[in-house]
């Protein structure tokens, strides 16, 4: 993606994840936004905003069904509703972080801090990816879901393939790795 792509993406991201005051807009309870009033108030015409969501490598965005609306698929730090249902997940899911971090993950586990949920992947590889991509000394943290799961915990599974939960407790760290 190039550099003025990579920038259109974080102002989405920021747009429809964080503040959508920035740019004027309001979001349902579901973090969805009418495409014409996005349009409008950010200046862009619709082929750039396709481009963005089209190219995100993390698929981050996600149109309406019949293309009226859009959202950004996780990852809020506002009160949104995403309405995604609760899913049994796979026995181990995989958390990108800071080796940095182990020390805090050992004693609370994961958190989801000023997010609305803790963000894991069923694949060990795009953990990694996104924990080089964001921090120093890349790691991954191992996740017992299956066993969190049976346990009560709720997961949900994103649009993009973002496994959700609120919290990981230290007992279902299984190993650390980087």
């Amino acid at each position: 993606m190039g550099s003025d792509l990579v920038k259109r993406s974080k102002f989405l991201s920021l747009i429809l994840r964080h503040d959508p005051g920035k740019a004027n807009i309001s979001l349902d309870e579901q973090g969805w936004v009418s495409v014409d009033i996005l349009l409008k108030a950010i200046k862009w015409e619709l082929f750039e905003l396709v481009e963005v969501v089209d190219t995100n490598d993390k698929k981050r965005f996600e149109f309406s069904e019949n293309g009226k609306k859009i959202r950004a698929s996780q990852g809020h730090s506002i009160d949104v509703d995403l309405g995604y249902e609760t899913k049994e997940p796979p026995e181990l899911l995989y958390h990108g972080t800071s080796r940095d971090n182990f020390k805090a993950i050992s004693d609370s586990g994961l958190l989801k801090m000023e997010r609305h949920d803790v963000h894991m992947f069923d694949n060990y590889k795009q953990a990694l990816d996104v924990a080089t991509g964001r921090r120093r000394n890349p790691a991954v943290v191992t996740i017992a879901a299956q066993e969190m799961f049976a346990n009560g915990y709720k997961f949900k599974l994103s649009t993009n393939n973002v496994w959700l939960t609120d919290v990981v407790p230290p007992r279902y760290l299984r190993y650390q790795s980087g």
